[in-house]
């Protein structure tokens, strides 16, 4: 029985002096990576090419971080170690296993470190593979977002270009050291491997035909210039802005404040409406119809659609307006007034005023607008008098002077 509480009594020295060495070694390690840290960022500086930076201060700090972390970590294991065996030693019922401890660690290290000494040079190989790929692939990335800045240029290659062709390229290389990188990975040889292989293509084919489908659509969209982010397009009958293009879908704004997500393989077969495109140079076409009777000559029909068009702003003077005549109807001739606009933007603004002087301009002439039905002549023009023009509650200006939010 002494001999049992003198045993009891050295394991609870021995976990105080554990406690106490791990505290030290914690302790040492914060003191140690402190002083450290500010000696290095004062004589360690970024590795770089010209003015690319390939390797950051703080990457290398980080990645030296981590080593002493780990060496931290083996000491507190060490010490551990030393502890357990050493209280496993102090009773007769786990004497023996505490002498086969030793054992039971080195064994499987043994054999790991056996195996690890066959594949040293095959992960020699992965590793260098590994650096190799992983700084290719950052040399890559700073040299297209310099074409995408604008830094670096290419007859033909246009700067949104930069961003999905480092993508596909990234692809491309990374899969290109996978395959390089294969036929030395430990184990590549056994069954196993090879079924794992199998099943995770397997599973890839069948779930990814509709993402694959979306993607090839994205580059080839892309490439296409279809669109531009900003502008306004019509796309499987959504009519909204580009605020967003990615590899698998487009994100559209609506005049209604509306986000619409188009899948790129539906646009790719759909057709796009794009107004801002030609806008920029030749101008968009803005137009409208009104039926009026074959009693109104057409002439002077034709001028009061061009009068209502010179009246509304942001309409282009030059190129001028024109009308044609779209059909001649049972009751009524369709007339076109088209002019041409330069700012997408305020399409829908540009129409309301261009509505409002048409309106207006027949009024004055006290022509009567005959669409959208026709029962029978009136016995006088349906048309609204000047007088009348700012009834209550209506204030004169007011109405001109208002814009919609949603342009």
């Amino acid at each position: 029985r002494e001999a049992l509480l003198g045993s009891t009594l050295r394991g609870v020295g021995a976990t105080a002096i554990l406690a106490a060495l791990v505290a030290l070694v914690i302790g040492l390690w914060r003191r140690a990576e402190g002083a450290l840290e500010a000696r290095y960022h004062r004589r360690v500086q970024s590795v770089g090419i010209q003015s690319f930076q390939v390797v950051r201060a703080e990457q290398i700090w980080g990645a030296l971080r981590r080593s002493l972390d780990g060496a931290r970590v083996l000491a507190i294991i060490v010490i551990g170690f030393v502890y357990l065996q050493y209280v496993l030693g102090l009773f007769p019922w786990t004497r023996g296993t505490g002498n086969r401890l030793v054992e039971y660690v080195l064994n499987p290290l043994g054999t790991m470190a056996q195996g690890l000494v066959v594949v040293i040079p095959d992960l020699l190989f992965l590793a260098v593979l590994f650096l190799v790929t992983r700084y290719l692939l950052k040399v890559v990335h700073l040299f297209f977002a310099a074409v995408g800045r604008g830094e670096v240029t290419f007859a033909g290659f246009e700067p949104e270009w930069a961003d999905p062709t480092y993508k596909l390229l990234r692809i491309g290389i990374v899969a290109l050291a996978l395959v390089v990188a294969y036929p030395y990975i430990p184990g590549s040889g056994s069954e196993a491997f090879k079924g794992i292989s199998i099943f995770i293509g397997i599973v890839f084919s069948l779930g990814s035909s509709s993402t694959i489908a979306n993607l090839i659509a994205g580059y080839t969209m892309t490439y296409r210039r279809a669109f531009r982010l900003g502008d306004r397009v019509k796309i499987s009958g959504a009519t909204g802005y580009v605020t967003g293009m990615r590899l698998q879908v487009t994100h559209l704004r609506t005049v209604k404040n509306e986000e619409v997500i188009i899948p790129n393989s539906t646009i790719l077969n759909n057709e796009v409406v794009n107004y801002s495109s030609l806008a920029r140079t030749r101008g968009l076409i803005l137009h409208t119809t009104v039926g009026v009777g074959y009693a109104t000559p057409w002439r002077q029909v034709e001028a009061m659609l061009l009068m209502a068009a010179e009246r509304t702003p942001g309409l282009m003077r030059e190129p001028a307006p024109f009308v044609r005549q779209l059909a001649l109807g049972d009751f009524a001739i369709t007339y076109e007034i088209n002019g041409y606009c330069d700012n997408v933007q305020a399409m829908g603004q540009i129409y309301t005023a261009l509505h409002r002087n048409i309106l207006d301009v027949f009024n004055e002439h006290g022509v009567q607008i005959m669409t959208p039905a026709y029962e029978g002549d009136p016995e006088a023009p349906k048309v609204v008098p000047k007088e009348q023009w700012f009834s209550l509650p209506a204030k004169p200006g007011e109405a001109e002077e208002r814009k919609s939010p949603l342009d």
